[in-house]
């Protein structure tokens, strides 16, 4: 603010005008995040994926809201944080990372603990323990983790949901030569997606397959594989699509995965279609 006087017909005034500094842009005050990796803004993200939606895993996903994350960083929220950035680098983020990952999806752990990285609680990859890890393993209520020890030296992986393509399917999982070895092999989903279903089939999208449950969503032992909030229920004809020559495939946490052909499980392999939970049949 600055002030002058002016005098008009023998009287004194007093004019008073702002004074307009120019403004500093807010970017002088920011401080260099140049060594933050590109990742953690992707590791704080508030949704995650899963069914081969890129990396928009929603579910994941994937649905992983009360897992944890966020939180002050301790306990159960520190655990949970870890286990759900491990899930999202072993399945997705292992060539964008530079990790050195096996044919069978598995990467040593020391490498994996030595990356720049943030978990959803905000606490830095390196700051955990091979500890912290073996309790994200044991705690995942989806067993999506193995741990592997050979020459003293100690390994880790995603069970299934991959996309990365080092990945192969015969080193990963253990394939199904009859139908007898999996009694009920059921494709969970949504009302919203069946008219796309029947008119193109089942896709794998962006993962390396299309995911099946060897039981309901109610069934004790089902553990993986299926949302638990699906309302349509997919059956495959198992043994249609092995006389076909379609590979079948069972991953450690017991979800059975396909390939199909090109990349999809054509509608002629589906044995029957029903809604959840009252599991009324839908014509297809």
């Amino acid at each position: 603010m600055w002030a002058s006087v002016v005098t008009i017909c023998g009287i004194k005034f007093m004019r008073c005008r702002p004074l307009l500094l120019p403004r500093i842009s807010p970017s002088l005050f920011s401080m260099d995040r140049s060594n933050t990796s590109s990742f953690s803004s992707f590791a704080h993200s508030t949704k995650s994926g899963g069914r081969g939606r890129g990396l928009d895993m929603r579910s994941d996903r994937e649905s992983t809201r009360g897992r944890g994350g966020g939180g002050d960083g301790s306990g159960k929220d520190k655990i949970d944080a870890l286990g759900r950035l491990l899930t999202r680098i072993l399945r997705h983020m292992a060539s964008e990372l530079n990790l050195n990952m096996r044919s069978d999806g598995y990467v040593k752990l020391q490498d994996l603990l030595k990356l720049n990285l943030k978990t959803f609680a905000n606490i830095p990859l390196r700051s955990h323990t091979v500890d912290d890890i073996r309790e994200a393993v044991r705690k995942d209520n989806k067993q999506r983790f193995s741990l592997l020890e050979e020459n003293g030296e100690l390994f880790i992986r995603a069970n299934q949901g991959h996309t990365v393509t080092v990945v192969e399917t015969e080193s990963l999982l253990k394939p199904i030569l009859s139908a007898e070895e999996v009694p009920v092999c059921v494709h969970g989903t949504y009302k919203t997606n069946l008219e796309s279903i029947l008119a193109s089939g089942l896709k794998r999208m962006k993962r390396l397959h299309v995911h099946f449950s060897c039981g309901l969503p109610t069934d004790g032992e089902v553990i993986s594989g299926m949302r638990r909030n699906v309302n349509v229920l997919i059956f495959l004809d198992v043994n249609k699509a092995l006389n076909d020559g379609m590979k079948l495939y069972m991953s450690d946490n017991k979800v059975i995965l396909t390939e199909g052909f090109d990349g999809v499980v054509a509608v002629k392999y589906f044995q029957k279609i029903e809604s959840w939970p009252n599991r009324q049949p839908i014509p297809f």
